[in-house]
């Protein structure tokens, strides 16, 4: 058990529930715990928008209800869990990182993961904060200000998933359910220091489904890959409610974590044969660890896939998602949107019919080519970002380009657009104390073989803590 109570928003989620089947702790406690560290640390970091403690400790006395009779609901009961706010849960607004949408209406509906995670006696302890619409890879708004990286508030937390990442990063929750529609989830986990997974496209449902179409996943933030798999297990699990569902993959993505990844064939790629600015100590570090999957057993060959960039992809199918959106709104809320939301839609009137059905050809070519890729290498490893974690800033400080938004982060956004499984892991820190993350890729459907990949790394190389102030 920890030293003290204050030392349980570090515990991991497995960790707790530990504690809680022995009964050296409770779910009360670690509920009571994180919500103190939230209260000490929120002012600063940014990383809620949304809390009722009452309602929070509520489900907490539940759960520890069970623990009590010998009947938990499974491994995340009593678990403290964050939802990012683009997605729905049932009596707490979602508003989208917008000063656009009414607080003040029902909010009677739960989106598939929230519903889950209530079924498995999951505590939530609130929404974190996403820039408007989840538009961009920081996380800023005129509504939620400047959501702040624990390992130094001075940086970005990253996004769009920013509040889901430094929430974890800070003990305020070991499990945050992010969104990534090109790199949401995996730019601030990176950034942040945590272990993050999209999954791949279906495996785990929606409702609502994204305006920005089928780039867009939902996937697990935490503290440990074993946490990830425990939150999976529970997250994919169907729901009617979304077409675009894959069939129900009933398998436990905890058996088999441990069996290593000896003798797996690894593509090596440090650029994707396009990134041409990758921050030396970024390209340093995950040579470093791709040596550490050498020594794991893994047959690594240096290799890029054979794809051109796909940013002009990404770009014309995310400002048209934007446009989309843009064009529900009333004049009144567009008057209080974000500038680089306005400015994205603002953009996305460039694109024609026949423009957006060349992008969707290009796009099934390049999903295509790494089904082919794929065929002969089981993981592809990549940096998972270019550069560490900038200089956290306002919204609209940069003008609004394909570069600016996401020129820094080539890495993610391609297994967006391919729908492939992909996590990044910390494999390492700048000379300044900022995360690095290694990207981990699978073939389509692969989850189950790319969380165990990370949790051979993590192995050799645990996940780091920020010393928090």
């Amino acid at each position: 058990m920890p030293a003290n109570v204050s030392q349980l928003p570090d515990c991991t989620a497995s960790e707790l529930t530990a504690l809680y089947a022995r009964g050296e702790a409770s779910p009360v406690e670690a509920a009571q715990a994180v919500l103190e560290r939230i209260a000490a640390l929120n002012g600063s970091l940014r990383a809620f928008c949304h809390l009722s403690p009452d309602e929070t400790l509520a489900m907490a006395r539940a759960s520890e209800e069970r623990w009590r009779a010998g009947q938990p609901c499974g491994p995340l009961d009593g678990v403290p869990v964050s939802i990012k706010d683009l997605i729905l849960t049932r009596g707490w607004p979602t508003l989208r990182g917008s000063r656009g949408i009414r607080a003040d209406q029902p909010w009677d509906v739960d989106a598939p993961v929230t519903a889950r995670l209530r079924e498995a006696g999951a505590v939530l302890l609130g929404k974190t904060t996403t820039p408007e619409y989840g538009c961009k890879g920081e996380t800023n708004s005129p509504a939620t200000g400047i959501t702040r990286n624990p390992w130094n508030t001075t940086r970005t937390s990253g996004g769009s998933s920013g509040g889901a990442a430094a929430a974890v990063a800070a003990g305020m929750g070991p499990i945050a359910i992010g969104t990534d529609g090109a790199g949401s989830v995996r730019i601030p986990a990176s950034f942040c220091g945590n272990f993050g997974l999209k999954p791949s496209f279906g495996r785990v449902p929606a409702f609502p489904l994204s305006p920005f179409g089928t780039v867009a996943h939902l996937g697990p933030h935490t503290m440990s890959v074993r946490d990830a798999a425990l939150a999976m297990n529970v997250i994919k699990r169907p729901d009617a409610r979304d077409w675009t569902s894959l069939p129900y993959d009933d398998r436990d993505y905890t058996v088999g974590l441990e069996d290593g990844i000896a003798g797996l064939r690894v593509a090596w790629s440090p650029t994707l044969g396009y990134a041409r600015n990758v921050h030396p100590e970024v390209a340093a570090a995950c040579a470093r660890a791709v040596r550490l999957l050498e020594d794991l057993g893994a047959r690594v060959e240096a290799v890029d896939p054979g794809f051109d960039d796909p940013l002009e992809i990404t770009i014309g199918l995310w400002f048209l998602g934007s446009l989309t959106l843009w064009s529900t709104l009333s004049p009144e809320q567009q008057a209080l949107s974000d500038p680089d939301f306005a400015a994205q839609a603002e953009l996305g009137r460039a694109y024609s019919a026949l423009d957006v059905s060349r992008l969707n050809v290009r796009r099934g070519q390049l999903g295509s080519h790494m089904r082919g890729f794929m065929e002969r290498y089981d993981l592809l490893v990549t940096p998972t970002i270019a550069v560490p974690a900038f200089a956290a800033r306002e919204p609209a400080s940069v003008p609004m380009t394909p570069e600016s938004m996401l020129g820094w982060t080539p890495f993610s956004y391609p297994f967006n657009l391919t729908q492939q499984p992909a996590c990044t892991i910390p494999c390492g820190l700048t000379a300044d104390g900022l995360p690095i993350g290694l990207q981990i890729v699978g073939p389509m459907f692969g989850d189950a073989l790319v969380l165990r990949a990370a949790r051979a790394f993590e192995t050799l190389q645990p996940l780091p803590r920020p010393t928090l102030g």
